[in-house]
């Protein structure tokens, strides 16, 4: 069970505050790690002293992920409360629009791939020339079950998540002989805010898609902890460029 031993690492992981973010960020302080939440208003600070009460390691950054200057001004936020060091990324924040793409506005494209794509990769640079400084690091971006389809009114998000895998990929082959281990989580159908108008009952898609998961429900945060800190850990030492689906099976059907 050393493998799997994370005690006292340093992790950043982006849209802590609520959703597949706060489990994560939750699973990595319930494993050991001390963790830097980023979160998009002042929550993020009531966030984390609700983990401090608890009994963990934790730390709020607000920042607008969207404005880059912003974006890189928290991480070196995050990485001083951390003591200057850290091992563990998580890109987790990501937003949602949707259109129909003959009318999909430009303005909510270059949101979308601003924060879910750009920022990933901007955060995985910043945190990597830091883990390339001692030949250690884990980085775990999310990706999506769109990475893998196109799905419906989504071009933006679709696009991004396509992206992140590819990003993944890309600094797998230039980082795994350096000792940083670069991989992806895609998670299925989650039932959080993100979801909000599919997980309706009244939905006919709700019922379409539970049916098609082999559980036969949708994912919750709780379910990311686990590939969470296994990617965090030594036991994914010789894991690298992997997209790994947390879904249920749902790809497999």
């Amino acid at each position: 069970m050393n493998l799997f031993d994370i005690t006292g690492r340093k992790a950043i992981v982006t849209g802590g505050t609520r959703g597949l973010g706060y489990g994560m960020a939750e699973g990595l302080m319930e494993a050991g790690a001390e963790v830097v939440i980023f979160g998009s208003n002042a929550k993020v600070n009531n966030v984390a002293e609700q983990f401090c009460e608890k009994g963990f390691k934790c730390h709020g950054v607000e920042v607008d992920l969207k404005n880059r200057e912003d974006r890189r001004k928290a991480f070196y936020e995050g990485l001083e409360l951390l003591g200057g060091t850290i091992d563990i990324l998580v890109n987790s924040a990501g937003i949602q629009r949707r259109h129909k793409s003959e009318t999909f506005p430009l303005s909510d494209w270059d949101d979308v791939i601003e924060v879910n794509l750009t920022a990933t990769f901007e955060l995985c640079q910043l945190a990597g020339r830091e883990m390339l400084k001692v030949g250690y690091g884990k980085i775990i971006n999310i990706a999506s079950m769109i990475s893998f389809f196109g799905g419906m009114t989504i071009p933006a998000y679709a696009a991004s998540k396509g992206g992140v895998s590819q990003i993944t990929k890309a600094l797998c082959n230039e980082w795994a002989g350096r000792g940083i281990n670069v991989n992806a989580i895609a998670p299925g159908y989650m039932d959080t805010d993100m979801n909000t108008a599919l997980t309706d009952p009244s939905n006919p898609r709700f019922k379409e898609i539970t049916n098609r998961i082999p559980q036969h429900r949708w994912g919750t945060p709780n379910d990311m902890k686990g590939c969470c800190i296994f990617l965090s850990s030594h036991a994914s030492d010789y894991i690298n460029g992997a997209i790994i689906p947390v879904d249920g099976g749902y790809l497999v059907m």
